[in-house]
C-alpha cells in the first residue's frame, strides 16, 4: 500500500523534477480501461487539452493526493492507487505493462502512470474546487504539515473510543496511514493495538505523537517502504529501504528487538495486527 511516507517521497521528487516544466502532450492510451483512471472527464481529448501546453509552477500535497499547480490556473491531481507507480522516465524508455497513462514534457522527458488494477484516479481541478478540497479535507490530521503539533493531537484524541489501531488505520482521522506504519508506530510507542484510545495517559500520548512523527521521517528517509506483491518505487524507478528498518510487521514468531519475547500476529479491522504482547500494553 502507498501510505503517506511513499506519497511524500513522490512529491519531493516531483518538485524536484517537473516544476518549471512545460506539458507537451497527455495520452491516455487507447485500451478500453485507461480512462477508468480519468475522473470527471468524460472524452480523452478534454482532458488532454486541459493539460497540454500548461506549464507545472508547483507541487503540492493534500493527504495522499499528489497536486501540480498549472500556469493556467487549473491544478492536475493524482491520486495514486495502491498497485500504482508514478514514474519518470526518457521518451525512448521501454513502456512497462499497464501504463494507461504518458504525459510528455517540452523538455526533460516523460511521467507515467503505471497502474495493474486501475485505481487511481487523475483529475485537472479548477481552482474553486480545489480551495473546496483544502477547505474540507477528509482527514483530521495529516502527520507531515506544520499544523500536525502535540496539543492537536491530543484535541483530536481526546473524544475517541476506539481501539487504537482501528483508529489510526480510520483514513479519516489520519490520512495515509496503514496497517504497516500503524503496527511500527505502536511498537515503537508501546502501545497494544486493542488498547482503546480513551485509556490513553498523557505520557502515551506524548509516546505516540513522538513515535508517529520518528517513524515517518525515518521511512522518508529511507526512500519509503518497499513491501510486497507490488512494491513502491520512487519517481526513477528505484526501491526504497525502510522495509529493513520493520520492527514488527510480518514478523511474527521472531523475536522482538526490544524484550526478545515472541512476536504476535492477530486478524484485526480486516487485516492482521502485528505487536510483541510483552511490551505494549
Amino acid at each position: 500500500m502507498l501510505e503517506l511516507p511513499e506519497i511524500e517521497v513522490l512529491k519531493r521528487d516531483l518538485e524536484k523534477e517537473v516544476v518549471g516544466r512545460r506539458f507537451k502532450s497527455a495520452e491516455v492510451r487507447a485500451n478500453r480501461n485507461a480512462m477508468k483512471i480519468v475522473k470527471g472527464h468524460g472524452r480523452r481529448k478534454e482532458f488532454q487539452d486541459l493539460l497540454e501546453g500548461a506549464k507545472v509552477e508547483k507541487v503540492d500535497r493534500l493527504g495522499r493526493v499528489l497536486l501540480m499547480e498549472l500556469d493556467t490556473g487549473n491544478t492536475f491531481a493524482i491520486a495514486l492507487g495502491d498497485s500504482a507507480l508514478l514514474l519518470k522516465t526518457s521518451g525512448s524508455a521501454d513502456m512497462e505493462t499497464h501504463t494507461h497513462v504518458v504525459l510528455s514534457f517540452t523538455i526533460g522527458g516523460e511521467l507515467r502512470i503505471v497502474d495493474p488494477k486501475l485505481s487511481s484516479e487523475i483529475q485537472v481541478l479548477e481552482p474553486d474546487k480545489v480551495a473546496a478540497l483544502r477547505e474540507n479535507p477528509p482527514f483530521a490530521i495529516d502527520a507531515l504539515t506544520n499544523q500536525f503539533t502535540w496539543n492537536h493531537f491530543s484535541g483530536v484524541l481526546q473524544d475517541k473510543e476506539t481501539p487504537m489501531r482501528a483508529l489510526m488505520i480510520d483514513a479519516s482521522f489520519i490520512c495515509g496511514l496503514g496497517p504497516l506504519y500503524a503496527d511500527e508506530i505502536l511498537f515503537t510507542a508501546g502501545i497494544r493495538p486493542d488498547r482503546p484510545s480513551n485509556k490513553l495517559s498523557s505520557q502515551d500520548v506524548r509516546r505516540l505523537y513522538r513515535a508517529l512523527m520518528e517513524t515517518f521521517q525515518d521511512a522518508i528517509k529511507a526512500r519509503g517502504t518497499s513491501i510486497g506483491e507490488l512494491p513502491f518505487r520512487d519517481l526513477q524507478g528505484e526501491s526504497g529501504t525502510y522495509q529493513l528498518e520493520l520492527k514488527v510487521y510480518k514478523k511474527e514468531g521472531e523475536l522482538c528487538p526490544r524484550c526478545r519475547h515472541y512476536i504476535e500476529k492477530v486478524p484485526m479491522d480486516g487485516t492482521d495486527a502485528y505487536f510483541c504482547p510483552q511490551c505494549q500494553s
